[in-house]
């Protein structure tokens, strides 16, 4: 955390117990203002932001603590109330919560007590701000109705692709391995095209051939046994609009021959039909298969290939885009609050580092349902590491090479061997910065600036000294 953002009101009316506060956390690095009367303090309050106020609860003059608290709640002030109080009124400091202060310490005041109880409150209002900045970047994001979710430089190239060719005739042809948003980006494509007819989706890979060549291309009544009427397909059904063949790699190549008629003519016959249909129909097909291999192999038409592949999208993986994973994580935990009834204001920095780290091999399907798990299981107001998944893994292989594309900025180079490295190690951000031959702070400073947030774990967690205490 800057020192900028290191900034506290503290408002007590007995002087030299104030001073003995601005000293302890001038020595943290904190920029400390200070005031002897509460309406001093609402007036510094109104001219500049704190994170965090430290106020005695009881004081003369007209305005205590407790009017403070009010009055910074009836203002919308983004401040977090710390009240200090003697024991006879902590019953009245137990009231103050319950009207929003974040918590209360007992005189006399214990150094380590005062500067940690300040840290979680600084905590809690970055947590607050960063779900305030999540969900205005989400609403930017869901203007369009598209639902593709994210900034990072791996998904600007295929977003570029998708805007440039969804309002063509082009065929396109989506790569990327499972759970990388493929029928997302062709539904995206569909309903930035400009089609008037529907968007029709089908996997492949579902379906025995037999059913999948009369669903993709409907029979005449009597084509084969339990025929007893005419049924359209997939083609009639999406004419005027977009056909989505979904892992068109495992597509048998009898099918694979007559969807490359359609393409080549724009017409084909039902199953035990013998007039041709004609269609208009936009193919955009997608596969986690490599179909060059698969052409080497004969297993897929290099013709029909050719035909699908005029435009193609490359999906990276979600350990290509780990920057884009704050925003996706709170999307998807606002979808599933509005399903589940639930009401969670966030993650907590562990858990969201927990995010950012992990190695997910389902893509953003598996971030997804990881989501919908912790919605459903956690208990308080903020989802927690032990939330998300049935066990965090101690341990990861270190072993292995991080490949970075080439043309790549150096920048995201930095970023994305920092973003490797702390998955390798578990999210071990001293083990981390030893690794990459770095100071912690370094580390943890360009966390905080990948999650847009501040990482306030300090490195020397011991602290022995007791200046203060008696205050």
């Amino acid at each position: 955390m800057s020192e900028a953002e290191k900034r506290i009101l503290i408002v007590d009316d007995e002087v030299e117990h104030l001073e003995s506060l601005r000293r302890i956390f001038e020595r943290e690095k904190y920029q400390v203002d200070t005031a002897v009367k509460g309406k001093e303090a609402l007036e510094k309050l109104r001219q500049k932001s704190y994170l965090v106020m430290l106020t005695d609860l009881i004081m003369p003059g007209g305005v205590d603590g407790m009017d403070l608290l009010k009055a910074v709640k009836a203002l919308g002030i983004n401040t977090e109330i710390v009240l200090m109080t003697a024991y006879g009124t902590v019953e009245t400091a137990v009231q103050a919560m319950k009207v929003g202060a974040y918590d209360f310490i007992t005189k006399p005041i214990r150094r380590i007590e005062v500067i940690r109880t300040i840290e979680r409150a600084i905590d809690r209002v970055n947590l607050m701000e960063e779900n305030r900045r999540l969900k205005e970047q989400l609403k930017r994001f869901m203007g369009d109705g598209v639902e593709i979710i994210g900034s990072s430089p791996a998904l600007a190239r295929p977003m570029e692709i998708l805007r440039q060719a969804a309002p063509s005739v082009a065929t396109i042809l989506i790569q990327g391995d499972s759970g990388t948003g493929k029928e997302l980006f062709a539904r995206a494509i569909h309903e930035m095209s400009g089609r008037s007819g529907p968007f029709v989706p089908i996997n492949c890979a579902a379906l025995p051939e037999s059913i999948l060549e009369t669903e993709l291309f409907g029979h005449e009544k009597g084509a084969f046994t339990g025929a007893i009427a005419r049924k359209e397909g997939r083609f009639e059904t999406a004419d005027g609009g977009t056909l989505f063949l979904d892992e068109i790699g495992d597509m048998s190549p009898a099918i694979q021959a007559k969807v490359l008629r359609v393409l080549q003519d724009g017409e084909f016959e039902r199953v035990g039909g013998t007039q041709p249909i004609k269609v208009d129909v936009r193919i955009i097909s997608a596969t986690n298969k490599n179909l060059r291999r698969e052409i080497e192999a004969r297993r897929f038409r290099e013709d029909l290939f050719f035909r699908l592949n005029v435009i193609a999208i490359n999906l990276p993986p979600l350990s290509e885009r780990r920057e884009d994973i704050p925003l996706l994580a709170r999307h998807f935990l606002e979808k599933y609050c509005r399903k589940n009834h639930r009401e969670i204001k966030g993650f907590s920095p562990r858990a969201m580092e927990t995010l950012i780290t992990r190695e997910w091999r389902g893509n953003v399907r598996e971030l997804e349902k990881s989501i919908e798990r912790a919605v459903v299981l956690t208990r308080g107001e903020y989802i927690e590491p032990g939330d998300l998944f049935d066990e965090i893994p101690l341990e990861q292989d270190l072993k292995g090479e991080i490949r970075v594309p080439f043309g790549i900025p150096l920048e995201e180079i930095e970023r994305k061997i920092i973003l490797e490295t702390l998955h390798r190690t578990g999210g071990d951000k001293k083990l981390t910065a030893q690794i990459l031959g770095v100071a912690s702070r370094t580390i943890y400073r360009k966390m905080g600036q990948l999650q847009g947030e501040n990482d306030n774990e300090p490195e020397n967690s011991e602290d022995s000294g007791t200046d203060g205490g008696e205050n």
